[in-house]
């Protein structure tokens, strides 16, 4: 699957606690860090039904041409209208436009005469909507990184991260009301106590000067609920000895950002509950002056984010995974290319580059069903993985082709490797009496190699000369 994520670092994250900017940025950041689009655009909409521009990715150009344009509310209803429904997704493709027309800013691309190939004046919409349904803004994407129009797979990865961006809008602006009208209440203890007490999220306050600084001083049923904890068991611990730091260092460096930084501090952070289980917080953490002669305190506020972290290193999985084997695909290849040629340039050692095409697997599909042909693929790629040593990437480009990277590798090392390979697969299929082998054609990884798709054509090249040579033994 190449149309989607990788990743983000399976970066922008939409979280509990992010200003309505800045979860309308992580949406569309997102998009295009994760999910393998060259440029994403959100259109919010406004409380009198129009839709303007808040967040743009991916195109410095697109962002100067749209940010901060206001559309009338009726805008996308002349496109949906011949758009093809793709599940929650609206799909208008170019030669549907009316002759001349030409809504918005379009990409400086190249065209091509594929009839599957994207094009510039293609578009793809994923509506967002709240969790009761009301249309909250209008997530456009451009680009598709493998330059054709998204297959199924692609389309439902957008199709789930647009009901996450949905459902994180809201949140967030439920967020900033609170967050604005906490500013406007110069709060008394009872005010203080009834919202303290009564917000749905969790929160607790701790002590951040004096003798007691970093005890927790009070938490909120929300917070127990959460946690897992009784405020019995809460109150006048440390509430950093419930949390994991992801890399050393990491709590100290963000007590010092509280204490440097204005306004909210906002964390995502794994919470040891009470049944020994790591769960996901994610908040906002603020210092409060409580007053002359009066130590301050921390207000920390923080929601239950494990599914949503679920779902992102799903998302970040299905990216950078081949659906069919499980095995990592192009661009999880590319990734771990990149990394393998700097060590290979600082080390000056050399790998090898495999690329694997089958032999009469057609066949297979032929004789037997795509059903079969996919389990004898998914059985292939298992030995793959049992064949290859600790550390190195067995990759499916797509059909019956394979990749594999292999460090610091070379001579009878390679030899034994490519036999083992070729054993591998010509081993018989289960209930399959087609005799399916491989031709294998191979490309040095050293200092001097420049990229992965040149490899890749001069692996492609060296496998053909093994397949003709495989034909002429026959």
């Amino acid at each position: 699957m190449t149309a989607v994520r990788r990743l983000y670092e399976v970066s922008a994250r939409m979280g509990a606690g992010r200003s309505l900017a800045e979860t309308l940025q992580a949406v569309v950041d997102g998009v295009v860090d994760g999910l393998g689009f060259g440029i994403a655009v959100l259109n919010l909409r406004q409380p009198d039904g129009k839709f303007e521009v808040i967040a743009v990715s991916g195109s410095p150009e697109a962002k100067e041409a749209l940010l901060g344009t206001i559309s009338a509310a009726d805008i996308f209803d002349a496109e949906f209208a011949i758009a093809d429904n793709w599940g929650g997704l609206r799909f208008v493709p170019h030669e549907r436009l009316p002759e001349g027309e030409v809504v918005g800013w379009v990409p400086d691309v190249p065209v091509s005469e594929d009839p599957a190939a994207w094009h510039p004046l293609d578009a793809l919409f994923a509506p967002l909507h709240s969790p009761e349904g009301e249309l909250v803004g209008m997530l456009s994407v451009d680009l598709p990184e493998d330059q054709r129009r998204p297959g199924y797979i692609h389309r439902e990865l957008l199709e789930i991260f647009a009901t996450q961006a949905g459902l994180a809008i809201d949140k967030a602006r439920l967020t900033d009301q609170l967050l604005a009208e906490k500013a406007r209440l110069e709060a008394s203890e009872t005010t203080f106590r009834l919202v303290f007490e009564g917000a749905g999220n969790g929160m607790a306050t701790i002590a951040f000067d004096g003798p007691e600084a970093g005890r927790i001083l009070r938490v909120n049923d929300a917070f127990c609920h959460i946690t897992g904890y009784t405020s019995a068991q809460l109150v006048g611990t440390t509430f950093v000895d419930y949390l994991r730091d992801e890399n050393s260092g990491q709590t100290q460096r963000e007590i010092e950002h509280l204490t440097t930084g204005t306004g909210p501090y906002r964390f995502e952070r794994t919470f040891r509950r009470t049944d020994g289980h790591d769960i996901w917080l994610g908040g906002t953490a603020a210092v409060v002056d409580q007053g002359k002669d009066q130590p301050r305190i921390i207000l920390i506020q923080i929601d239950d984010v494990t599914a949503r972290k679920d779902e992102e290193r799903e998302l970040r999985h299905h990216a950078a995974h081949d659906p069919l084997t499980g095995l990592p695909n192009r661009r999880l290849l590319q990734h771990r290319f990149s990394s393998a040629l700097q060590r290979s340039r600082q080390s000056g050692r050399r790998g090898v580059l495999l690329f694997c095409d089958l032999n009469h697997f057609k066949q297979v599909n032929d004789k037997y069903g795509h059903e079969a042909g996919d389990k004898a693929l998914r059985e292939i790629a298992d030995r793959l993985l049992t064949e290859v040593r600790h550390g190195d990437t067995v990759a499916r480009l797509g059909g019956d082709e394979f990749a594999i990277l292999a460090e610091d590798i070379d001579g009878d090392d390679l030899d034994m490797l490519m036999r083992r390979i070729d054993e591998a697969i010509s081993r018989p299929l289960e209930d399959i009496d087609v005799a399916v082998t491989a031709s294998i054609g191979t490309a040095v990884v050293s200092p001097y190699a420049s990229n992965l798709d040149e490899l890749l054509r001069t692996a492609d090249n060296a496998m053909y000369e093994a397949k003709r040579g495989h034909r002429a033994r026959q």
